[in-house]
């Protein structure tokens, strides 16, 4: 077998926490990359995603999704779509991601957008 990243290790650690204590409840997942950041809200036991959120969304493609300010505008509208469509507990999965930066604006405009985690 071979050796796995460090991303890839600490994203299977986190992943298996949190489905461990999630319970029932969807998870709020986050992926990051150089230019964009993409958030959903995916209910595992249904295997569907409820909903979700990008920089590349039309309304908010004029900004780069390389910045704080455009992470927390996802995060606002990732927690909008999720209690439009009756979502409101949620866990947070930050894949191997570290908390910080432009993942923890995303998540702190969530939890003001209604989301809690």
């Amino acid at each position: 077998m071979a050796k796995l990243s460090l991303f890839e290790r600490r994203r299977r650690r986190v992943r298996t926490a949190l489905k461990a204590r999630s319970g029932d409840k969807p998870r709020l997942s986050v992926h990051r990359s150089g230019r964009h950041i993409y958030a959903q809200v995916i209910d595992d036991a249904a295997g569907k995603t409820v909903a979700a959120a990008s920089t590349l969304d039309k309304d908010v493609r004029g900004k780069t999704g390389a910045t704080s300010e455009a992470a927390a505008e996802v995060g606002k509208r990732v927690a909008a779509a999720a209690t439009a469509a009756g979502v409101t507990k949620v866990v947070f999965d930050r894949g191997g991601f570290l908390f910080h930066g432009r993942v923890k604006a995303l998540a702190d405009a969530a939890r003001e957008g209604g989301l809690e985690f």
